[in-house]
C-alpha cells in the first residue's frame, strides 16, 4: 500500500486558522492512520506486507515558511513510519517512507508558477523531479528487493538538501 494523499496550502502561521490546520492534519496524517488501519488486518493475516508512506523533505529535513502545518504532518509521517515499522515487523510487514523534494505535479503547478519552478530548480543539482521518480522508488520499496529495508525515510530530492 502506498499512502500518497497530501495537501500543502501556503499560509503563514500567524494567519492560519484552526480549520486550515485541521484540514492539513486530517488529510496528510490522519489519512495515513486510516488507510494503514484498514489494510493492516489483511497484511497480518497474510503474514506479509509493504507499506510506503509519502513524507517530504519539508518537515523531515527542512522547514519552509508558510507551510508550518504541512511540515508538521510530514515530520509526523516519518515518525509514524519508524514506530509502525518496529511494531509491524513481527508480522513480516515492512514500513518505509519517501521524502520527495520538488516534484513537478499538478499540485505543485497550482502552488508555484512555471517560472518559479524553473527558478527553484536551479538550486537542485539534478533539477526538479517528476512523478515517475517517486513511483519507481515506491515500486522498489513495495517489491521483494527491499525485504531488508524497514523504518526508513528515503530522501529523493535530486540532491537539493546536499547544499
Amino acid at each position: 500500500m502506498v499512502n500518497n494523499a497530501g495537501v500543502f496550502p501556503y499560509v503563514e502561521f500567524k494567519d492560519m486558522t484552526e480549520q486550515q490546520w485541521d484540514e492539513v492534519m486530517n488529510i496528510n496524517l490522519e489519512g495515513i492512520f486510516n488507510c494503514t488501519k484498514a489494510v493492516l488486518p489483511f497484511m497480518i493475516k497474510s503474514k506479509h506486507g509493504k507499506i510506503v508512506n509519502i513524507s517530504s523533505i519539508a518537515g523531515h529535513v527542512l522547514g519552509f515558511s508558510g507551510l508550518v502545518h504541512y511540515c508538521a504532518t510530514k515530520a509526523g509521517v516519518a515518525g509514524f513510519t519508524k514506530a509502525a515499522a518496529l511494531e509491524f515487523s513481527k508480522y513480516n510487514i515492512n514500513v518505509n517512507a519517501i521524502a520527495p523534494g520538488l516534484i513537478v505535479t499538478p499540485g505543485v503547478k497550482n502552488f508555484m508558477s512555471l517560472k518559479e519552478i524553473e527558478a527553484f530548480s536551479k538550486n537542485i543539482p539534478k533539477g526538479a523531479g517528476h512523478p515517475a521518480d517517486i513511483a519507481e522508488l515506491a515500486a522498489f520499496l513495495s517489491s521483494e528487493d527491499s525485504d531488508y529495508i524497514t523504518g526508513q525515510t528515503i530522501v529523493a530530492d535530486g540532491g537539493f538538501t546536499l547544499n
